[in-house]
């Protein structure tokens, strides 16, 4: 069985590389907020926005809402109008045209407006596109909208028709695609352009920022010195677009962004910002021009939900990262993630129930795998995805028992939570006791029916395919809050 052909990556442009067009829509929560209770124009703020329809978005019934807020790389603002030639210039941009979503954040608002967690996906995380298997989840929308458009057009569908309902399809691949992977249902979608972020950091007069050292790095055109200072809008795209010469790439760049936002929406919720009705035009006309919403949306009442949040309620956070430095059996480098385990981290950010239950580190269990399958070379596959994952290699060998007629983990005993997360580790293993296993050691015998990672069924799927000596597990970053007192110095 063949693995799906991998989803199509983009090639590289040096000019734009797109990370931080959804800043400004975590900026433009907060200007709904602020605008609601600071400003009596925000009606008309609202009824500039461009809406969306037919998403299949949830409803906000699991006591939170939920919002998808994605950048987009577009040379037209929020309703379709070709940017000028100036502001082109100002942003560098060329005249290929693409939808590129190089910066998706998930954030979490409880119904109760109290608090809000904004949770950072990278945008190489190798993840399950509907439609298309395995693929960069920034690719998601791209590559669905453009199949979708050329199938279209070959079916006789007028280029303008064709274009939005393939640019539906693509926003709905890549719901799907977060939805899946963080087990969070999206109830609301917002989608903001390039320009946006740089008119929005003009208009609350710059943002503070604080670089550890220097930087001088020609593909994002970020040229700055050490320490705090303040910068402009088409500085800050610079700065926070940056993953070259960054000794954790796109993760640092990650990290410049929550930096970055934090510090942003401070300043919006501030006196300053709010006593100025010349700011509050400027962030009113920066959010009607460049950010688009679900149709289903009621921001009236979301702003009432948000009046009593603070700055210091808003907080950053980072999906965990498997292996920084993948590598798929096609030779395309990736960020690879375990859906399970970021389910289960995104369950704990958001209070639901179970998160809480203490987890059994990879690195404290030590993995002896046994080979009854008949495949050669099949223990030492599923030992080295194992040691991706973050587990300890243990013995590796041909099962002298009885054939197995099923995989499965054996241990001491069968509740033991190790066993379990190996178990899961591996697809969903079952795990029986073995009378002849120490307590405390973990086995795993693999049968013929086994096509978890480290087998050929795997494929694209396979942990296996990166060396355990390389694989570069990322634990999650200490949360990064709006209320900090001056700008967090970063790489």
């Amino acid at each position: 069985m063949q693995p799906p052909a991998p989803v199509a990556e983009e090639k590289p442009r040096p000019a734009i590389l797109g990370p931080v067009r959804v800043l400004v829509a975590l900026v433009a929560v907060a200007t709904f907020a602020i605008t609601g209770y600071g400003w009596h124009g925000v009606d008309a703020l609202v009824s500039d926005i461009e809406r969306i329809d037919n998403l299949s978005l949830g409803g906000g019934r699991d006591g939170a809402v939920d919002i998808l807020l994605v950048g987009v790389d577009s040379r037209t603002d929020a309703h379709g109008d070709p940017l000028s030639d100036d502001e082109r210039a100002m942003l560098h941009a060329g005249d290929e045209v693409g939808t590129n979503t190089d910066t998706i954040v998930l954030i979490r608002v409880p119904n109760d407006g109290s608090s809000a967690t904004a949770i950072s996906i990278p945008r190489d995380s190798y993840v399950d596109i509907p439609e298309f298997g395995k693929g960069k989840i920034n690719s998601a929308y791209g590559a669905t909208k453009e199949t979708e458009r050329l199938e279209l057009l070959n079916q006789g569908v007028s280029e303008s028709a064709a274009e939005d309902r393939s640019t539906q399809a693509g926003r709905k691949a890549l719901i799907s695609s977060v939805a899946n992977l963080t087990g969070i249902t999206v109830d609301h979608y917002a989608e903001v352009s390039l320009l946006g972020f740089v008119l929005l950091t003009d208009a609350v007069g710059g943002v503070e920022v604080c670089l550890t050292d220097a930087v001088d790095e020609w593909m994002s055109g970020a040229d700055f010195p050490a320490g705090v200072q303040k910068l402009n809008g088409p500085q800050a795209l610079s700065f926070v677009r940056q993953r070259h010469d960054l000794p954790r790439g796109d993760l640092d760049r990650i990290v410049r962004q929550q930096v970055f936002m934090a510090q942003l929406v401070s300043q919006m919720l501030s006196a300053g910002t709010l006593g100025n009705p010349g700011r509050l035009q400027q962030l009113s006309d920066a959010v009607g021009r460049t950010v688009v919403l679900d149709e289903d949306w009621d921001v009236l009442a979301f702003l009432r939900q948000l009046r009593d949040l603070s700055a210091g309620q808003v907080r950053f956070e980072t999906i965990p990262v498997a292996d920084l430095n993948g590598m798929t059996a096609y030779g395309e480098a990736v960020v690879k993630v375990e859906p399970k385990t970021v389910k289960k981290y995104v369950a704990s950010l958001v209070g639901e129930q179970g998160a809480n239950e203490p987890a059994v580190l990879p690195a404290s269990v030590t993995v002896d795998v046994y080979n009854s399958s008949g495949v050669a070379g099949l223990a030492g596959q599923v030992s080295e995805a194992l040691t991706g994952k973050g587990f300890r290699p243990g013995e590796i060998g041909n099962w002298t028992g009885e054939t197995a007629l099923a995989s499965t983990v054996v241990a001491a005993d069968a509740d033991d939570p190790k066993a379990a997360a190996v178990a899961e580790a591996l697809g969903g293993l079952p795990v029986r006791t073995d009378a002849a296993v120490l307590p405390g050691a973990i086995g795993v015998v693999l049968a013929s029916d086994y096509s978890g990672p480290g087998s050929s069924a795997a494929g694209v799927f396979d942990f296996s395919e990166t060396a355990a000596a390389t694989a570069t597990p990322v634990p999650p970053a200490p949360p990064i809050a709006a209320g900090n007192t001056g700008p967090k110095c970063v790489n």
